[in-house]
């Protein structure tokens, strides 16, 4: 089984893809409780016009339709970013019982600031974990993958317009 680090680097190696194809810079990884990599799920927002096309929204929805929610309470989510309250809700109702993240959603900000494609929440996972009657586990910040998170989001914001036109 891979460290904490090591999923958070594919995770990364998840949101490069996810720049790479028009998107913004986000990645998740679903891993199952033997260590295995059950789905990856870069952004959509852009390409796919979706303005809920995070990648831990997408990922927990193609979970929920694929494995039992047993199962997911079993699995951890992995992602570059801390879940924004849209999708840590989704990650509730989906019922993975853990999640993973490299980088605050606070410190995100102080990357993207005012763009308007990403009007941050300052509202932590584990404050909207809090308000269910899940005791679903976070662990983040990932300061030795955080520098790694940085440089996918270096140069992206502030040049976006919210879609692509067609």
């Amino acid at each position: 089984m891979k460290s904490h680090e090591e999923y958070l680097r594919i995770a990364i190696d998840v949101s490069k893809r996810s720049r790479e194809n028009g998107n913004t810079p986000f990645g998740a990884i679903l891993v199952d409780k033997d260590g295995d990599i059950l789905m990856e799920q870069e952004n959509i927002e852009i390409t796919e016009r979706c303005g809920i096309g995070h990648a831990e929204i997408i990922l927990a929805s193609r979970a929920s339709k694929e494995y039992t929610k047993d199962f997911l309470w079993d699995c951890t989510l992995y992602t570059t970013v801390e879940p924004c309250c849209m999708c840590s809700g989704a990650i509730y109702w989906c019922n993975i019982g853990t999640v993973v993240y490299g980088m605050s959603e606070l410190d995100l900000l102080k990357i993207t600031g005012d763009d308007p494609q990403n009007p941050t929440f300052h509202l932590p996972c584990r404050d909207v974990f809090s308000k269910g009657q899940k005791d679903i586990k976070v662990l983040g910040p990932f300061p030795s993958v955080e520098e790694g998170v940085r440089e996918v989001h270096e140069g992206f914001w502030g040049k976006k317009v919210l879609f692509k036109s067609n």
